[in-house]
């Protein structure tokens, strides 16, 4: 139609421009002749004889002028037409073989696609095809690039049967049209578009448009409406894959392994330290009952519990094995069927063959065909005339899902093989008419490998990148490579480009997943052991606070200590001021009692003692009346209890610094690295008394949680111990500056 048009437009112009040279020509030689018989009557002179002679002539020229320009512009029309008239031609050559194809059969399924759509599929797209109560012609054929719509008009022209045209890739249903009968085509491929995934292949994917055929044109619409709605309000969305890929399964392996060996070492770890650590809190008894009676029903516990524990874990180690098994269940990353061993060797036979009864060129005729007549003779020519050997051309796809994996090397390979014994040697030229690519290799030729292999030029292996040609100008770029195979020098010996690539990848293999218990699972065993082990510090660290924070998950102590008992005593990281108060007055009962005169003390040790005990009662007894102040603030409270417990550790010999945590907790036994505020991130060395240290000692940067707080002015506020008003803070300096503080202190009050 372009090219009738063009030709109409053309030889319309070109008549136009002719008649009107015509008629401009003859009007100027009437005028002419009119004027000069008028110049003849009157006379005028010869001036204005010569100035109409000029004038004459200028509009003469103009008009020349004009007649040019009408010729080029419909020369320049009909080299349109001419080219819209080759595109066609070469989309009516492969559109005449396609619908060659569905004339035979109804369902036409490539054999260039045996990793995705294997030959041997054919019969279940006819099955589906029945589906739909129509005449349905399918094309199962690789990708055709941007108009579908304009191959299967050009089909269904040259089959002439009416019906419905789809036409499917690798993808799924690329593009449908009925033609003469009444089927939801659109609808059908939208339904198929939004309610599938990606991964869900070309044999699922027409499964679902032949369903919603069938359905008809009002449930069809409504469906496509559907999908499109959900998914808009998914956001446009993908749809979950039905596959899975090796880095998925090798994620379940890794996921699987930390469950296998975390899971049961936390249950064997974790659960007799949380039984020891609740059999370890308070508990009331009543006094005269001995403990060694319940000691043998206790062993017996025990021993029965780890049983119970191990049985578990090996029950829970089972069961997540066995879950795993089940839930991860795939054995393919792909929804492709497997393919015969026909389907991988029917392309290569078909392009040897065609190679072999054909000529040096053989175009698919699956694919567009880039080269016309003329350019197949010119080129067909340059082949014979070339003298260092055969050379053969394949004018097919070069696609990832066909036999040779998208390689052209590895097809060449092939195809030389399948040739025989004239094709042991020679040029193979594989062009691609739908990427554009051309790709050449030598066997035993006088040409330098190298040239072949490594220096082809781009303008020739890719072509012009600004290049929108449907045919990729393949056929300047082959007589290009002629032009340079002729003219490259001769070696002294033959040489071959083949760098020897190894097979393409069994497609079988290549979709099946590898085991489950493989690959990463052996490393995730091992990772799952770290965290089980880290779990239970975690655990242990945050069972420790508890019982630090409850008061009733405390362990037992004594409330006034001997010279004898321990110097560890137990204190709340928030103490309310009843608490402080009533351990004040029971503190300073306590430290009177043990600090008796018949003791037998160095005197060093008792002026320590007395320091601490006369500071003890400036700050809680300023009476003196024997009872606690009750103006006495939380902070002088909390100096007292410190002071008094330094005394009381002091008659032990534990004349030591306090802990720098809770100083009320009384001497510290050690000093260790400790996160001592939240705001400053670095790790300091501290004094810690022994129930500070055990959790110090295992996670130091939780060491801050410890830190004594004091009941603030406002209601619910706390104040760190250090920062409130009155001489405690000099308790983190040691007893001495202590005591010192609260005597300039108490002067001062």
């Amino acid at each position: 139609m372009n090219s009738g048009v063009g030709r109409v437009t053309g030889a319309g112009m070109a008549t136009g421009a002719g008649m009107a040279t015509g008629t401009g020509m003859a009007t100027a030689r009437e005028k002419a002749a009119a004027e000069g018989g008028a110049a003849t009557k009157a006379d005028p002179g010869p001036r204005v004889r010569d100035g109409a002679r000029r004038a004459l002539a200028q509009r003469a020229l103009a008009l020349r002028a004009l007649a040019l320009l009408a010729a080029l512009c419909s020369l320049l029309l009909l080299g349109g037409a001419a080219g819209a008239s080759s595109a066609a031609a070469t989309t009516g050559s492969q559109a005449a073989a396609l619908a060659a194809f569905l004339r035979s059969d109804p369902v036409y399924v490539t054999d260039q696609l045996p990793r995705d759509i294997p030959r041997s599929a054919a019969p279940d797209f006819a099955k589906l095809a029945e589906r739909t109560g129509v005449p349905t012609y399918v094309l199962v054929l690789p990708d055709q690039g941007s108009d579908p719509d304009r191959l299967l008009a050009a089909v269904h022209d040259r089959l002439g049967r009416d019906g419905l045209y789809v036409l499917v890739d690798d993808m799924g249903v690329a593009e449908a049209t009925a033609f003469g009968v009444r089927a939801p085509a659109d609808d059908a491929s939208t339904v198929a578009l939004y309610e599938l995934p990606y991964d869900a292949g070309p044999l699922l994917s027409f499964e679902r448009f032949t369903d919603v055929i069938a359905q008809g044109g009002k449930k069809a619409a409504e469906r496509a409406d559907a999908a499109r709605e959900k998914s808009d309000e998914a956001g446009g969305a993908d749809v979950p894959k039905l596959h899975i890929d090796p880095v998925d399964r090798d994620n379940q392996s890794f996921v699987t392994g930390i469950a296998l060996t975390g899971v049961p070492l936390l249950i064997i770890c974790v659960s007799p330290y949380v039984r020891r650590w609740w059999r370890r809190r308070p508990r009331s008894r009543e006094a005269g009952v001995p403990d060694r009676k319940a000691a043998a029903p206790r062993r017996l516990a025990h021993l029965t519990a780890r049983r119970v524990e191990a049985g578990v874990a090996v029950l829970v180690a089972a069961a997540i094995a066995l879950g795993a098994t089940l839930a991860f269940d795939e054995e393919t990353s792909s929804a492709a069927p497997p393919p015969a061993a026909s389907d991988l060797t029917g392309r290569v036979e078909r392009v040897a063959d065609g190679l072999r009864k054909s000529g040096p060129i053989y175009s698919d005729p699956e694919s567009p065909q880039p080269l016309d007549s003329a350019q197949r003779r010119e080129l067909t020519d340059r082949i014979a005339e070339f003298d260092r050997g055969p050379v053969f051309v394949a004018l097919v796809p070069q696609l990832t899902e066909d036999e040779s994996e998208g390689e052209p090397e590895l097809f060449v390979e092939a195809v030389r093989q399948k040739i025989g014994d004239k094709g042991e040697h020679g040029v193979y030229v594989v062009a691609d008419p739908l990427g554009g690519d051309i790709d050449v290799v030598t066997y035993d030729v006088r040409i330098d490998a190298n040239l072949i292999a490594f220096d082809l030029p781009d303008s020739i292996r890719y072509g012009d990148d600004d290049d929108r040609s449907t045919d990729h100008q393949l056929g300047k770029r082959l007589d290009a490579l002629m032009t340079l195979l002729d003219k490259a020098p001769r070696t002294d010996r033959p040489e071959t480009s083949s760098l020897g690539m190894d097979d393409a990848p069994d497609p079988v293999e290549e979709n099946r997943l590898s085991p489950l218990f493989s690959g990463d699972f052996w490393p995730g065993l091992m990772v799952g052991a770290l965290a089980a082990g880290l779990l239970f510090v975690l655990v242990a660290a945050l069972l420790g606070i508890l019982r630090l924070a409850v008061p009733g998950l405390r362990r037992p102590r004594t409330a006034t200590a001997t010279p004898s008992a321990t110097t560890s005593f137990e204190a709340p990281p928030d103490p309310s001021t009843g608490y402080l108060r009533r351990t004040a007055s029971a503190e300073l009962d306590a430290l009177a009692r043990e600090f008796s005169p018949d003791i037998e003390l160095p005197s060093a040790v008792r002026t320590r003692v007395w320091d601490c005990l006369d500071t003890a009662t400036l700050l809680a007894d300023r009476d003196p009346d024997g009872h606690v102040d009750d103006d006495a603030t939380p902070a002088d409270l909390a100096a007292a209890i410190v002071l008094a417990r330094a005394g009381r550790g002091a008659l032990v010999g534990a004349d030591k610094a306090c802990c720098a945590l809770n100083p009320l907790h009384g001497p510290a036994t050690g000093w260790r690295d400790a996160l001592y505020a939240p705001e400053d991130q670095r790790l300091r060395t501290i004094p810690v008394c022994a129930e500070c240290r055990v959790l110090v000692a295992v996670q130091p940067r939780l060491a801050y949680t410890l830190r004594l707080t004091l009941p603030g002015a406002r209601r619910g506020e706390r104040v760190p111990y250090e920062e409130a008003a009155g001489p405690l803070s000099a308790a983190r300096d040691g007893i001495p500056q202590l005591i010192r503080q609260v005597r300039e202190y108490a002067g001062v009050q």
